[in-house]
């Protein structure tokens, strides 16, 4: 089973998904939601155990996570540069390695097209698995997994060689 993650303090996507190919199975997907009027302390803490809840109720292999590009500095970057770093130490601390994708190549990964937008990424997942995420975030979580279910095997034939 693989994690897939789309990171971000205020709204952090999150979906365990197994399989390979066409048979993909969501086993199960939500947000974790913070308030910008909590303290951004409090809100990394909640991130960080969030994740880790998720992490021990299930056994998944390894973690999916968009890669994030940002070109220039601001309040929104340091926010997610620190929700980012709140969610990789929960998934270190569970023994687990992060494979980060580019935005790109999710959607080229679950859509045929890496330019397409949420709506279609959404649709797409819903299509491959079977089940609405809920939320945008979850969709994204749920696209990254699902990436990484098409890369993870040939990842590991390139790495054994």
């Amino acid at each position: 089973m693989v994690i897939g993650v789309d990171p971000g303090l205020a709204s952090t996507g999150w979906a365990v998904v197994e399989g390979r190919g066409s048979r993909l199975r969501a086993v199960a997907w939500g947000t974790l939601r913070t308030s910008p009027r909590t303290p951004q302390a409090e809100r990394l803490l909640a991130l960080n155990q969030g994740i880790a809840e998720v992490l021990a109720a299930h056994a998944c292999a390894s973690v999916a996570m968009e890669a994030w590009f940002i070109h220039a500095p601001s309040r929104a970057a340091m926010g997610m540069s620190a929700a980012r770093g709140a969610l990789m130490v929960a998934m270190a601390r569970a023994g687990l390695a992060v494979v980060e994708y580019s935005p790109n190549a999710v959607k080229q990964a679950v859509t045929g097209n890496g330019r397409a937008d949420k709506a279609q990424v959404r649709a797409m997942v819903s299509r491959l698995t079977g089940v609405d995420p809920g939320s945008d975030h979850a969709a994204d979580a749920m696209a990254a997994a699902i990436c990484h279910c098409a890369a993870g095997p040939l990842q590991a034939a390139v790495a054994g060689a």
